[in-house]
């Protein structure tokens, strides 16, 4: 009966990471101006980034905010097209994951490609 539980129990919880952090919640494309893009981290050296994006929302109290979009990278690559391009247009291919883990960067939106970049 033990052996049942503990069972379960490490299956809810293996399937419970997958879900958190290596489930792909979502695709998609964004563009704009890239601000900035580093490498950062105490233990897992990590590489972020912030693109700002076209038109402009509505912020606190009639107070207008530009739309910014920050996102990690996983591919050296790619970060080191990003780093050598800073202040161009681009369009880029990110996955949205549920959670963030350290050794993938800081945030739940991961680049993976360029799709554009102007």
């Amino acid at each position: 009966m033990l052996f049942w539980v503990l069972l379960v129990l490490f299956l809810f919880g293996g399937v419970f990471i997958w879900y958190k952090y290596y489930f792909v919640f979502g695709e998609g494309v964004k563009s704009g101006y890239l601000n900035y893009v580093v490498k950062k981290g105490y233990v897992f050296k990590t590489y972020e980034g912030k693109i700002i994006q076209e038109g402009f929302g509505k912020g606190r109290t009639g107070a207008l905010t530009s739309y910014e979009f920050e996102f990690s990278v996983d591919d050296p690559k790619v970060f080191k097209q990003l780093e050598e391009n800073s202040g161009k247009h681009f369009d880029l291919h990110y996955k949205e994951y549920n959670g963030a883990i350290p050794w993938r960067g800081n945030t739940r939106y991961v680049v993976d490609r360029i799709v554009n970049m102007k």
